[in-house]
């Protein structure tokens, strides 16, 4: 037994076999596995390629069509050549097995290897290490994956990064034999459908007809019963007329004698799920070839799901999905104006799905969809100095009455035929436009925008948020307006880990289109062009975006600094009278900012204790201001006064609370603007130990009032954090004496990237402490500060 391959479980789970990728319960069964023909056969496998490495060299650099007779016969010369096995395309590489490992020495002794006049590299053959990986049964509907070396061989032989896209789009997109079988399906369920449903239509949106068609891709459906509606109503009518009561029976008896099943429902008042229940039966029973059919009736857009035996293609047939067609028209409406778009989506969209960004097979989730990722290039194209795709708002002007459409109260009118519209003058290649995609969206302000497709810019988030807007919309991390469902952000279900991948992946895609290896074919056989894009991430890439509180992010002018806080601006912390105070407002990154500083200076002051003066160049204005914060039924308001040493608790008065109101309405505060710097002071150690003094607090919360219902915000929490650790200290008998002073320096970040408030942390003397304290700054400061913003209604 070899005991590298077996690992014991902890906790008496048993072992796990990590050869066969297996877990075993107890030793017998452990020794029956190992004696085993499925282990003793691995076993013999990783032997042989073990030995199969050691013999073999790596040789490259040699002409394209070389033939494998030729590499054999100079290797020759060294002693007897076991195989070779040249790589697919028969012109990049090859792995020379040799009879033994003498005979690789002799090989790799000469420092100079030449066959016909081409030097070759040689050297050993790298070690891989050998992984099972078990046979999966193949699912009908599983969809095919190109492999990255597959993928990256085939590019690499274009000529130029045009050529390259264009390679992609080819690869990707339905073979003639592929769309044929889909229209094929569609004419079936139509035939089928029309005879249950008379005046019904079957029509296919989505990825399968939007242009933007890739192998494997579901088949999306949608079921027009409107004239159906039309038919039974008047069906329902013409009985109803008649006065003979017999007639009327014996007209009801054809019908069923003709086993209509409108006879068992009334479309029109029947619900969503009686009817794709009704729909799932005709599939179930009376189309040909279809299986695996589910009504999925409580999902937020209600579908029956169904896949095609003989070929394994899924399907979804949905009944009130008819804006989601005009958007499929619509899309293929953009590929139809210029032969650029289609390479340029493929090419997106395959970068979005390998970085993990877009095209969740599962469904749902917080990626973003194929659709969200096509409107992106879609906008890009609509902003470029000589635009090559029009609006839908101009496209709108050209639309003529017979291309007159509204669907559910919203006007999605273009027109059909693509010669209406003039032919844009832009002449940029595609290798031009998918660095300039990149770089347009590296910079761009996600948290403060909401993007319109509709007339081709941005708009302010705050447009969007008054109690009173018509504009209603569900905002979130990315924004994109859907171009004519101007209710929906298509982009909604992302949330702010998946956005901030998305800003690392695009500024990394940025960097590197600015590289000759992007532009320029590669004469040593690396990987260049768009292949670089779609490499597998890897475990670092993987791993969760960096904690909103730090900036890390290379390549921007104002994060360059070491020691930078960085608090994003969010929406989903403002307060409802915030979200009041900012609609509208043309200048609401400047009230937000404000608003950041008054409670980055209250977080410093009130609840670290540290001092903070502000210095004499800070822009200020004086305003009212006040934080309040709750405590079940008790309102604690506490007044700061900015810039001034606050009073120790001891000395503050009781008052009454008609004395605090009047204190409270004018009390004044500054209105912070430009750049804002405090030099700050640090009296105590307040950050070590925090989690442990919090859970002694908690502890004891729960142990005094466990028959109150009290809640205690999480700013107050902290605060008697900070005052447990000064108290400890000050038992232990340490002095309060300055042991940190530091320069907080606070500005304002938006318009060209995410609105946010960068904070440079700058010690104003050397000090060992200060990185210690720093590094608790950068992931404290950005929570509290949004815990303060949430609880800021009378801030003003």
């Amino acid at each position: 037994m070899n005991e590298a391959d077996i690992e014991p479980l902890a906790r008496g789970g048993g072992y796990r076999c990590s050869l066969c990728d297996v877990r075993l319960p107890n030793s017998p069964t452990l020794n029956e596995h190992v004696k085993g023909k499925k282990h003793q056969k691995l076993l013999n496998v990783r032997n042989t390629r073990k030995s199969q490495q050691e013999k073999s060299v790596f040789v490259s650099g040699f002409q394209k069509g070389t033939s494998n007779l030729e590499i054999t016969d100079y290797f020759q010369n060294f002693g007897p050549v076991a195989s070779v096995i040249m790589d697919k395309d028969k012109g990049l590489y090859a792995i020379v097995e040799m009879e033994s490992d003498k005979e690789v020495e002799k090989v790799l002794s000469i420092p100079r290897h030449s066959m016909n006049g081409q030097k070759l590299r040689v050297k050993r053959r790298e070690y891989k290490e050998f992984k099972y990986i078990p046979k999966k049964k193949q699912d009908p509907g599983e969809k095919q994956f190109i492999d990255f070396e597959e993928l990256s061989q085939a590019l690499c032989q274009a000529i130029d990064v045009d050529e390259q896209l264009k390679k992609l789009l080819e690869i990707f997109e339905f073979t003639d034999n592929e769309r044929m079988l889909r229209k094929l399906i569609v004419s079936l369920l139509q035939e089928v459908f029309s005879e249950f449903f008379p005046g019904c239509k079957i029509l296919p949106f989505g990825s399968s007809v939007n242009a933007f068609d890739i192998h494997g891709c579901d088949m999306d459906l949608f079921l027009d019963l409107e004239n159906t509606k039309t038919y039974q109503a008047n069906a329902n009518a013409t009985v109803e007329t008649e006065g003979d009561i017999d007639i009327k029976r014996d007209t009801q008896s054809e019908s069923e004698s003709e086993e209509s099943i409108l006879t068992d429902i009334d479309l029109k008042t029947s619900t969503t799920p009686e009817i794709l229940e009704l729909v799932a039966t005709v599939l179930q029973k009376c189309v040909p070839g279809v299986h695996k059919v589910q009504a999925v009736t409580t999902a937020r857009l209600p579908v029956v799901k169904f896949i095609h035996k003989e070929s394994g293609l899924q399907g979804d047939v949905s009944i009130n999905n008819r804006l989601a067609v005009r958007n499929t028209m619509f899309l293929q409406l953009c590929a139809s104006l210029d032969p650029r778009v289609r390479p340029l989506v493929y090419a997106i969209r395959h970068w979005a799905k390998l970085k993990h960004l877009a095209g969740n097979p599962f469904g749902g989730g917080p990626l973003m969809n194929n659709y969200a990722v096509t409107l992106l290039v879609v906008f890009f194209l609509q902003n470029r100095t000589s635009p090559i795709l029009p609006t839908a708002n101009h496209l709108k002007e050209h639309a003529g009455e017979e291309d007159q459409c509204i669907i559910d109260g919203w006007d999605c009118s273009f027109p059909s035929d693509c010669s209406k519209i003039e032919v844009n003058t832009n002449t940029e290649t595609l290798c031009v436009l998918l660095a300039e995609f990149y770089k347009f969206y590296a910079e761009f302000d996600y948290a403060g925008t909401v993007i319109s497709l509709k007339d081709g810019k941005v708009h302010v988030v705050t447009d969007f948020i008054g109690p009173d807007s018509d504009k209603k919309i569900r905002l979130g991390p990315i924004n994109i307006q859907d171009p004519f469902e101007l209710s929906h952000n298509v982009s909604g279900n992302i949330n702010e880990r998946t956005a901030q991948r998305f800003k690392r992946q695009l500024d990394e895609a940025c960097k590197y289109c600015r590289s000759l290896q992007y532009q320029r074919k590669s004469n040593k056989g690396k990987v260049w062009g768009i292949v670089r894009l779609f490499q597998p991430l890897s475990s670092t890439d993987c791993s969760p975006a960096p904690s909103p509180g730090a900036d890390h992010s290379a390549g921007k002018e104002m994060s360059q600094a070491e020691n930078s806080i960085n608090i994003p601006f969010k929406l989903s912390c403002l307060s409802e009278q915030t979200r009041k105070r900012l609609h509208g407002s043309p200048d609401f990154r400047e009230m937000w900012f404000d608003k950041v500083c008054h409670a980055v200076h209250y977080v410093m002051e009130s609840i670290l204790k540290c001092s903070c003066a502000n210095t004499e160049e800070n822009n200020i204005q004086i305003n009212d201001a006040k934080i309040t914060s709750s405590n079940g039924a008790k309102n604690i308001e506490e007044e700061i006064n900015f810039g001034v040493k606050r009073p120790s608790p001891v000395e503050e008065k009781a008052e009454t609370s008609s004395a605090k109101r009047a204190k409270t309405d004018t009390i004044e505060a500054p209105l912070y603007q430009g750049e804002v710097t405090w030099h700050c002071t640090v009296w105590n150690r307040v950050w070590i130990g925090r989690r442990k003094v919090r859970r002694q607090l908690r502890y004891r919360t729960n142990e005094s009032d466990s028959s109150d219902c009290t809640v205690i915000s999480s700013l107050e929490t902290e605060a008697k954090v900070t005052e447990a650790i000064l108290q400890q200290q000050e038992e232990n008998g340490d002095k309060s004496s300055p042991l940190i002073t530091f320069k907080f320096s606070a500005f304002l970040v938006g318009g060209n990237e995410d609105t946010k408030t960068l904070i440079r942390v700058t010690p104003i003397e050397e000090c060992t402490l200060f990185i210690e304290f720093f590094h608790f700054l950068e992931s404290f400061v950005p929570k509290m500060v949004e815990k303060c913003i949430e609880k800021s209604d009378k801030i003003y």
